[in-house]
């Protein structure tokens, strides 16, 4: 993916110079206007990354990456924020929460086999859109108040290190499953940068406060987490059902149970996520028609209505066809049924079904009918 063509070109200086009392002064501005503007923390750091790009390079060289070429194409842009966007000096971090009030059920939920399992994070609105369209407003106040300045604005939209570049402005610490933590609100929380050419006055970097626990580690469904801050995407389940395009290998197919979009198991086991904070995001809300609901009711829908009820929403990116995919390993793992069974064969025959959705379907109908072949 790549920033929207419709944010203000990238300029490389500021028309005015700022003393290092007023770039101060600004950034404590900066802060204030993210906290009105909804965000729930904020942070700035330089622009230096050679620790975490040798460790992007070690995971890529080991394949660990599977099938996301994007993490390695755009080559050290991603890692060295001024050769993506020419002038960056700073990045501004923001962090959003976005747990429902309910976060502590995700567990239970997730032991119930006859209900789909979306991960927490892809329960309400697109977070792209939300948090794009407020880091915009935040460009614009800092705009008014120093007068026209460069900048861009990345929401996981293009080649960023958004949790290195997070950790370092003191916004939490990357845990040993790869997602950044806070010790006052855990890790269910969205991550958007600012990248601006200010020389603002930088944050301390976060420590990190994991210790000995290694209960991501230990629980992880499908030991996807390979060692301690080591993650192969190859083998975890968010990769496989989000961003793997196509058939979810057998080894994998009873591990994930009911997970039919993403994967929130090494967040729930984490112990700081005891302290996760309410989202105060209306548009973080989460929809009726996606939260919790059969996996039945979820296999039914046709293409069109999976478009309706996923407008707005991550989900859609991964399209129908992977949808039914992973919701047809889902129905595979639940208790057996003869009414699963029947939907399973009446999906057979729809016209909409491709041959990847299909060989899953198939799975799950041998799952369900012992010496069907």
């Amino acid at each position: 993916m790549t920033a929207s063509s419709s944010e203000p070109k990238f300029k490389i200086n500021v028309k005015h110079k700022l003393s290092v009392e007023e770039l101060a002064h600004l950034a404590n501005n900066i802060k204030r206007w993210a906290l009105e503007l909804g965000f729930d923390d904020v942070g700035i750091t330089d622009t230096e990354l050679s620790e975490h790009e040798a460790h992007l390079n070690a995971w890529v060289s080991q394949g660990m990456h599977g099938e996301m070429d994007y993490m390695y194409k755009h080559g050290t842009k991603r890692t060295r924020p001024a050769e993506l966007v020419k002038g960056t000096e700073r990045v501004i971090s923001v962090r959003m929460d976005y747990a429902p009030d309910d976060i502590h059920r995700a567990e239970t939920v997730l032991k119930q086999s006859e209900i789909g399992y979306v991960s927490r994070y892809a329960l309400g609105r697109d977070y792209h859109k939300v948090l794009r369209a407020k880091l915009k407003k935040l460009a614009l106040k800092i705009n008014d108040h120093i007068g026209e300045f460069g900048y861009r604005v990345f929401t996981d939209s293009a080649p960023v290190m958004e949790k290195a570049l997070a950790e370092k402005s003191g916004l939490g610490w990357i845990g040993k499953h790869s997602n950044l933590l806070h010790s006052k609100t855990g890790s269910w929380f969205f991550l958007g940068e600012l990248y601006v050419d200010l020389a603002l006055p930088i944050d301390t970097p976060a420590s990190n406060h994991c210790g000995s626990c290694q209960n991501c580690i230990d629980l992880c469904p499908t030991n996807a987490i390979v060692g301690p801050y080591q993650v192969d995407a190859r083998r975890c389940i968010s990769y496989l059902t989000i961003e793997l395009k196509g058939a979810i290998p057998e080894e994998f197919r009873p591990l994930i149970g009911n997970r039919v979009y993403g994967c929130d198991d090494c967040q729930i086991v984490c112990p700081w996520n005891k302290f996760a904070q309410t989202t105060k995001e209306d548009d973080f809300t989460p929809r009726t028609q996606i939260t919790d609901q059969k996996l039945e009711e979820l296999f039914s829908w046709s293409e069109d209505k999976f478009l309706k009820n996923t407008e707005g929403s991550p989900i859609r990116r991964i399209g129908y066809q992977a949808w039914l995919r992973n919701i047809a390993i889902g129905l595979g793992n639940a208790p057996a049924s003869t009414k699963i069974k029947r939907l399973l064969e009446q999906k057979l025959n729809d016209g909409e079904v491709s041959a990847m959705a299909r060989e899953h379907i198939e799975w799950a109908l041998e799952r369900h009918t012992p010496n069907r072949r």
